[in-house]
């Protein structure tokens, strides 16, 4: 079944070589960018321990205990008592603990510690992931260690995360770690168009703007995309070829009301993916590293013009804009200083 996934073959095959060897660690941490596929790779080595009819250690896919793995009902209440617990999926041997908002809960970790404890009610063995464990707190990794340090031997925890160095070292040095790698571009390409059903331009443009995470891929609107780009390409050509202020702190307006305030960050990614590629295509006019292939023509021109401007420093003062969201500035002065710096060159 691991063929059905998409990219990180390297873990594909530690993570083969393991099962046909029948030594899988009791804890795992699972390391990598957002959306990568770690929680399909963490299913698929579920799927292992409890399907019906395994080929050579892996799971055959077809069989009900397979199918039943992935279904899972989770939590969509705003109780955060209600996400203090274990979310089993349709099998009764394998279940995930979710952060609550920015946290995953003590409770839950409880939870999970005492479910670890019991036998299997079908399987060989119980699967437990946690998802996003760097949101764990102090408090329930502390929970978390005593089973780490002596798991049970018929349960098996898999940590998930974007961020393993906000894991605590204890935590850490319990679980064998298996880092993804970004996907390639052309592989996510291939995979929307067979999978997702995206036409070919689409398809090439979301894989590019995906950074590597399948899941940011899947989930891009690329007629959207388009709009709210549209509009950071007026900030980009009022700063390098029209000089118009005016006009850019009017889009800076519009990004900080409130119907655009859920989308602000993604702004700031587009515009700093547009600056990425006017700076290439003007250091070295290779359109091959461009990521709006789709505009790459119109990207040239301005690069043309930008010889002077400090685009460097515009994405050295993007990323001071987003350090600074975590103390809760007033993100529209922020916006119009930032503007009024882009468009003195």
């Amino acid at each position: 079944m691991f063929e059905k996934l998409i990219g990180n073959d390297h873990v594909k095959q530690v993570i083969v070589r393991l099962l046909k060897a029948g030594r899988v660690p009791n804890s795992m941490l699972l390391a990598g960018d957002e959306g990568v596929g770690k929680r399909q790779f963490a299913l698929e080595l579920a799927r292992a321990f409890v399907c019906n009819d395994p080929v050579e250690s892996l799971a055959c896919g077809a069989c009900a205990s397979c199918k039943r793995v992935g279904r899972f009902a989770f939590a969509t209440s705003e109780k955060g008592e209600d996400y203090d617990q274990v979310f089993f999926s349709e099998h009764p041997d394998v279940g995930m603990v979710i952060p609550y908002k920015r946290n995953v809960r003590i409770g839950a970790i409880r939870d999970l510690e005492r479910e670890a404890n019991y036998n299997p009610y079908e399987a060989r063995s119980r699967v437990f992931i946690v998802d996003h464990a760097e949101k764990m707190a102090d408090p329930a990794a502390n929970a978390l260690l005593k089973t780490l340090e002596e798991p049970p031997s018929t349960s098996h925890i898999f940590l998930l995360t974007s961020r393993p160095d906000a894991l605590l070292p204890t935590i850490r040095s319990r679980c064998q770690v298996l880092r993804f790698a970004p996907v390639a571009s052309h592989e996510i390409e291939k995979y929307l168009i067979e999978d997702h059903s995206f036409i070919t331009e689409e398809a090439t443009l979301a894989a590019r703007l995906a950074r590597g995470s399948v899941g940011r891929a899947v989930a891009i609107n690329v007629e959207t995309f388009r709009v709210r780009r549209d509009k950071m390409l007026g900030v980009i050509r009022g700063a390098i070829q029209d000089h118009d202020l005016p006009a850019m702190l009017k889009t800076a307006e519009e990004l900080n009301d409130a119907k655009n305030k859920e989308n602000f960050e993604e702004y700031l990614d587009i515009l700093e993916s547009l600056i990425h590629d006017v700076w290439s295509l003007l250091i070295a006019d290779d359109s091959t590293r461009v990521v709006n292939t789709d505009v790459s023509a119109e990207l040239s021109l301005i690069a043309r013009d930008a010889a002077n401007v400090d685009l460097p420093g515009w994405l050295a003062r993007i990323e001071e804009m987003r350090e600074q969201f975590t103390v809760n500035i007033n993100r529209k002065v922020a916006t119009d200083a930032l503007f009024v710096s882009m468009a003195t060159v």
